[in-house]
């Protein structure tokens, strides 16, 4: 998977295909990959879009993963509307998580056929909303992710303008790293033709500091990206309970801004709207839903 013989393969005909996809509806994307099963990429991402929501941004929050292992099953207070997607089985359900907009893959549980993965276009929430910045959940499926991106949940780390920020995440463990060197390499056929934007930074959950004898095991690819790395505290609340309507905890919040300024994706002072105009806001809009 590393060596050079297969980095200079000739691309594919599907490779050779590659057109920028114009982003500026969703306003700056952040697509958020999990460098393995419950790495806590859905516990990130919401961190970061609830506190988009906090310094007054317009959010979407897109959940790409399959809705049989989704985190954010309770991440809004009721559903909303069902936008169908391409083919009768696969749907986009908009809902409120306060002020931002949830938007969750929704398939019938009598469907048959195969579910296709609905194109970016069909999560925007329309209706003249405009987005600042789109938070996406891609979660953990590498091989179905660098498959082609131009299908499935890899759509979302497209080359276009205004380009996409990924960020990786990773558990601080000696098998968290060789997981990410995986995802990287997986990804590196198509950043090489330049079809998709490659993580460049990455998330670790469940520490302060990388431990002793961790770092020193990453491979090449994961090892230019260590200094970097931006370190989310483990959050007992979220460990036990999962991701909830309630806003998430401030010790992941915090660590979410500074990363969102890091990125310029949030000025370096910017207004709060406080926890509790957040939850108001949040209750208020669900009642309107329902």
């Amino acid at each position: 998977m590393d060596s050079s013989e297969t980095e200079r393969q000739p691309a594919t005909p599907a490779e050779e295909a590659v057109e920028l996809v114009d982003w500026s509806p969703f306003g700056r994307v952040l697509p958020i990959l999990a460098g393995s099963p419950g790495a806590g990429a859905t516990s990130t991402a919401v961190a970061i879009a609830d506190a988009l929501q906090l310094a007054g941004c317009s959010v979407l929050l897109v959940d790409a993963g399959d809705p049989v292992r989704s985190g954010l099953g309770r991440a809004a207070r009721a559903d909303g509307p069902r936008r169908n997607a391409p083919g009768l089985a696969a749907g986009i359900r908009f809902s409120r998580r306060a002020r931002a907009v949830l938007a969750r893959l929704d398939v019938a549980e009598t469907a048959v056929e195969p579910v296709l993965f609905p194109p970016p276009p069909y999560w925007h929430p329309g209706g003249g909303r405009s987005v600042d910045v789109t938070v996406v959940d891609i979660g953990h499926d590498i091989w179905r992710l660098a498959t082609d991106p131009a299908l499935g949940p890899g759509q979302w780390l497209r080359v276009g303008s205004p380009s996409p920020i990924p960020a990786l995440v990773v558990r601080p463990t000696v098998p968290g790293l060789a997981h990410a060197e995986q995802v990287l390499a997986r990804l590196a056929p198509w950043v090489r033709v330049a079809a998709v934007t490659p993580p460049t930074q990455l998330l670790v959950v469940g520490a302060r500091r990388w431990p002793k004898g961790v770092a020193g095991t990453a491979g090449r690819r994961t090892s230019v990206l260590l200094s970097d790395a931006v370190f989310f505290p483990h959050s007992r609340e979220v460990a036990t309970h999962g991701i909830t309507a309630d806003v998430t905890p401030s010790s992941l919040r915090t660590q979410a801004e500074h990363l969102l300024r890091s990125w310029r994706v949030l000025p370096e002072r910017t207004r709060r709207l406080g926890v509790r105009r957040q939850r108001r806001a949040g209750a208020r809009e669900s009642r309107d839903t329902g």
